[in-house]
């Protein structure tokens, strides 16, 4: 704990679901974190809860940013620089879903899931190279395991995840040379908002969000020696397998 006490990490989407859970690993463990949202009230909102359920008052903001626009981006790195002098790691997290066959998915949706998905994870790393390159820092992108396996129905959101996975893989050869580690996480199903799904006692089977922010710790923890670079998780035991 005492190796990441007093880092600083920006968490994109985090208002809720895996960046969430994220976040509040990330703050028990003594971490300084910036989560951004699209909407402002929505930021400033989770920020206030993490820092309730986690008694880390002044350790956490929230930060109107939107992943699709570069200079957004560049923004929420200014004012975790701002806030907390320096950037450590950067969770590129923000993420949606459209989904259909090829024949009803409009070009709007298709634009929406790979400006978000894609090209947002794009943006969250060019935005904070300099930065994180500065501080020897991390990245860890959250891909998905439809990001190697594809489905009917899933062009947009398949697209937008293999995109990350070979996306974060290439950075990865990129910045090693400084010192910068990046990893990308792939998950299976996961109890979370996405795609208008409630969380319940139903999902109980499935990934936790909690599970996730341990998995980003124990990557932040790992011997700078050893980079896990790419990493699947899934269920151990889904519905159809008992």
């Amino acid at each position: 704990m005492e190796r990441l006490k007093g880092k600083v990490a920006l968490i994109t989407g985090g208002t809720k679901g895996i960046g969430y859970g994220v976040a509040e690993a990330l703050l028990n463990q003594g971490l300084k974190v910036v989560i951004t949202s699209r909407n402002e009230k929505a930021a400033n909102e989770a920020a206030e809860s993490l820092a309730r359920k986690t008694n880390t008052t002044g350790s956490v903001i929230g930060v109107q940013a939107d992943v699709r626009r570069l200079e957004s981006q560049k923004e929420a790195v200014n004012q975790a620089l701002k806030t907390f002098g320096q950037l450590d790691i950067v969770v590129a997290n923000a993420g949606l879903g459209h989904f259909g066959s090829i024949e009803d998915l409009t070009s709007e949706q298709w634009n929406d899931v790979i400006d978000t998905n894609l090209t947002g994870v794009f943006n969250s790393i060019k935005a904070s190279v300099d930065a994180l390159k500065n501080s020897k820092g991390y990245y860890i992108t959250i891909s998905s395991l439809a990001g190697t396996n594809f489905f009917a129905g899933g062009s947009a959101y398949n697209a937008s995840k293999f995109g990350v996975t070979g996306f974060t893989q290439a950075v990865m050869l990129d910045l090693r040379k400084y010192g910068v580690k990046v990893s990308t996480i792939m998950p299976g199903s996961v109890s979370t908002y996405f795609n208008s799904n409630e969380p319940n006692e139903k999902g109980a089977w499935k990934i936790q969000i909690e599970d996730i922010g341990e998995l980003v710790v124990d990557l932040l923890k790992m011997n700078p020696r050893t980079l896990p670079s790419k990493i699947e998780v899934r269920p151990t035991t889904p519905p159809s397998s008992k």
